[in-house]
């Protein structure tokens, strides 16, 4: 059993080294457009990576002390494997989820930016002046409701 461990320790390591570096070399592309600079776009897909090492080889821990007896090792390597396998995708996926979101983010406040970069060259091409506030005058007095509504015409409706 003990050869069993090793090999899915082994083969787990393996797979999330693996998929650690797709979700890496992936995302830092998928991040650059958000970023236009490669350097933050490359630390932000970094520490992303790292969340998902962190993550996924906790998880495997987790995993690996299961005990799964399907009466040969090598199946219950397989079985755990299979498990792993499915981990890694759950996580892999909400990895891209979280990727998918900062880019979003990121993106909006740049158009945000931008829109009020725009207004503001409008504004001085314009020469706008500002808006002027009215002022109540405090010593007239107010209307009277009779003075209000012209009773020949509200209508009634039954």
């Amino acid at each position: 059993m003990e050869q069993g461990y090793a090999v899915f320790l082994l083969l787990g390591v393996v797979l999330v080294l693996i998929d650690g570096q797709l979700i890496y070399r992936g995302g830092r592309g998928y991040m650059s457009r958000a970023y236009g600079d490669p350097e933050a776009a490359k630390s932000m897909t970094r520490l992303a990576t790292v969340l998902f090492h962190l993550v996924v080889l906790g998880l495997l821990a987790i995993v690996s002390i299961i005990t799964v007896d399907t009466g040969d090792p090598v199946k219950d390597v397989v079985v755990k494997l299979g498990v792993m396998l499915l981990v890694l995708a759950l996580v892999h996926a909400v990895t891209m989820m979280i990727l998918g979101r900062i880019r979003d983010r990121q993106l909006q406040q740049q158009l945000a930016d931008e829109m009020a970069e725009e207004h503001r060259q409008y504004e001085q091409q314009r020469a706008v002046p500002p808006q002027t506030r009215v002022e109540p005058v405090h010593d007239a007095p107010a209307p009277r409701l009779e003075e209000q509504v012209d009773p020949t015409q509200v209508k009634t409706t039954r």
